[in-house]
């Protein structure tokens, strides 16, 4: 493919990409699985009428007369929401680790799973995300458009075939090669990728082995973002092609 020649900008979403990496590889069959948004809210068995919540006192007592004399102190758990809380970018197990003393990166994945499960089951509107870059805390897909309408939403990728062609091969098969691209594409893909990280979509994520050590390059955390993924899993499923 011709790196040359002018096309019109279009929207890119992440069913084009798909669309995009199934014509470079073949034109396997693909689809797009459907992610459950919310959970099931049980019925009372044998048709009772749930109970309704205790009211509130009309004067509950004050705060501080709840507040025990000796503080207790947060359980790992709660640490571990805490730093999800802080925001920032994407936390990692190892990270978190260096910071609390005593956390491992284990435990530390062992308490995101039992926040998720707590949310679960409370159905509350946000969960822990693992990215690439590491863990976060974000509200569900349902309750996206909430935010979009607060601060706007992202900055939507104007992207022309060229640079869609090699976006989704590095989606598809990262960590990629310049040299396996450049294979599949038929033509070079250097200033397309040097496009793609000015925008923030793929990033130099490693080396490869052997003497040329070629740079290797990934999808990032915006990528992720413009595209409306909560992982790379969430990409559109393809037939499992054969590498290059």
């Amino acid at each position: 493919m011709s790196e040359s020649g002018t096309e019109s900008d279009g929207l890119v979403t992440a069913r084009q990409l798909g669309e995009s990496y199934a014509a470079l590889v073949g034109g396997q069959d693909w689809q797009v699985d459907e992610v459950a948004e919310a959970l099931p809210v049980a019925e009372p068995p044998n048709g009772e009428v749930a109970a309704s919540p205790a009211p509130e006192p009309a004067n509950p007592p004050p705060f501080a007369e709840t507040v025990p004399d000796t503080p207790v102190p947060p359980t790992p758990v709660q640490i571990v929401e805490a730093l999800l809380f802080v925001g920032g970018p994407p936390l990692k197990a190892e990270h978190a680790a260096d910071a609390v003393r005593g956390l491992s990166a284990e435990q530390f994945r062992e308490c995101v799973e039992a926040l998720n499960q707590v949310y679960r089951a409370q159905n509350r509107p946000y969960m822990v995300v693992q990215e690439p870059q590491g863990f976060v805390l974000r509200v569900k897909p349902r309750y996206a458009a909430l935010r979009e309408r607060l601060y706007g939403g992202p900055r939507e990728a104007r992207l022309n075939q060229h640079a869609l062609d090699a976006l989704s091969l590095v989606a598809y098969r990262q960590p990629v090669a310049k040299s396996e691209i450049d294979t599949v594409r038929g033509s070079d893909s250097g200033a397309t990728l040097r496009q793609l990280m000015r925008l923030g979509l793929v990033a130099v994520v490693g080396r490869g082995e052997g003497e040329s050590k070629e740079v290797l390059y990934g999808t990032t955390a915006k990528f992720l973002e413009v595209f409306r993924l909560r992982d790379l899993d969430d990409l559109p499923r393809l037939g499992e092609p054969e590498r290059v």
